[in-house]
């Protein structure tokens, strides 16, 4: 198969970024997106030119740093998936295909492809976890969870916090994403201690870091590879609230 690529090329945040043209020639339609890339920057690289920068790691799934938008798409076309589980075959033979990074004012640019998304590291950093010694693992069934809670935290603790969902929302917010690190220890009970706190922490640190407010345009559902529901939002929301009345009471 063969390819036109429209790739983001930036060298740092002070100077100023451009589409480039590039050609993509005898890909196989089993190579994976980032495997694709690799074949272009190492034609680069024997021409004598600079690659083009963009951020990868496990490349199945599970780390959430392949943050390209391609063709105006958080992780492409196929969903739900990362960019790394996109395969070639899922575009036609001699398309152009437009590469950019993520964007969403919180994700600061640094070269290329590649954006800085610590601000959702410092969200969790707020108050997504728990901070009491647990000591040693406890039997399984000494703390009965009904199983829909189990499920639902379950579906919750998928997200591996790729930011798709702010590069996606017309508003830039990260609500799915804090939704989601609220709400998969606020159905367990090893949550509930920390609940009001996590709450209003992880809600002020999201607002600090510049993400904008849901709309409900459901975009972020759209792309999220893990497939994480916007129902989670509507969890936010109470969990919020019900943080906000329990520190006016003094609780």
């Amino acid at each position: 198969m063969n390819f036109r690529l429209r790739v983001w090329r930036q060298k740092s945040s002070d100077e100023k970024g451009r589409l480039v043209d590039y050609d993509a020639p005898d890909i196989s339609p089993n190579t994976s997106f980032l495997e694709m890339l690799d074949i272009v920057n190492e034609r680069l690289i024997e021409r004598g030119e600079e690659p083009i920068a963009f951020d990868s790691d496990c490349r199945e799934g599970i780390c959430g740093t392949c943050s390209l938008t391609i063709n105006g798409e958080a992780h492409g076309p196929s969903h739900p998936g990362a960019a790394c589980q996109l395969y070639m075959r899922r575009f036609t033979d001699g398309e152009t295909i437009t590469v950019e990074p993520f964007r969403a004012r919180p994700f600061h640019f640094i070269k290329d492809l590649v954006v800085n998304r610590g601000a959702l590291d410092r969200i969790v950093q707020a108050g997504g976890f728990i901070s009491a010694r647990a000591g040693s693992a406890p039997e399984a069934n000494s703390i009965p969870v009904p199983k829909h809670d189990a499920d639902r935290a379950m579906e919750a603790a998928a997200c591996i916090g790729c930011g798709a969902c702010a590069a996606a929302c017309p508003n830039g917010s990260a609500m799915l994403f804090t939704s989601a690190k609220v709400s998969h220890l606020a159905f367990l009970p090893q949550g509930h201690p920390e609940r009001v706190t996590r709450a209003l922490r992880m809600v002020s640190a999201m607002d600090a870091e510049g993400f904008g407010n849901c709309t409900n345009t459901y975009e972020c559902e759209a792309v999220c590879p893990a497939e994480i529901s916007a129902s989670f939002i509507a969890k936010l929301n109470r969990e919020f609230a019900r943080a906000s009345f329990a520190k006016k009471l003094g609780d």
